[in-house]
């Protein structure tokens, strides 16, 4: 008996943390933010909120921030939008500029590439 109850709670923390990845989610995002071709965005899925199985990244958290300021539990367009001008992971990059690039909003390893300003042209004398 004592098993069959260890089995039935084991049982319910693992559904349970299954829950806190949402993957409906990922839908509704690959529909907000096209993710240019062969970059690490298209290559990733949870890993765009999550670190690990349930583990949320800075980007994960901010999503999460507003899912709650939003008073919703499903991810919409707006949602998404409404945390692009922030810089989740603190890498200089706001998650918008990221998200264009194909780099990952919650890792800060992962951000664009910088452009070099074109050199100033020599003064004539």
């Amino acid at each position: 008996m004592k098993l069959i109850k260890l089995g039935l709670i084991v049982g319910t923390a693992v559904l349970a943390s299954a829950a806190f990845a949402k993957p409906v989610f990922m839908p509704v995002f690959s529909s907000t933010y096209k993710a240019p071709a062969g970059s690490v965005l298209a290559d990733t899925n949870c890993k765009v909120c999550h670190v690990g199985m349930k583990d949320l990244n800075p980007y994960g958290k901010d999503v999460q921030k507003a899912l709650k300021k939003a008073k919703a539990t499903d991810l919409t367009s707006a949602i998404l939008t409404s945390i692009a001008t922030l810089d989740s992971d603190k890498d200089g990059s706001t998650n918008a500029a990221e998200l264009k690039a194909g780099t990952l909003p919650g890792d800060p390893k992962s951000k664009p590439a910088k452009v070099k300003k074109p050199a100033k042209p020599a003064k004539k004398k």
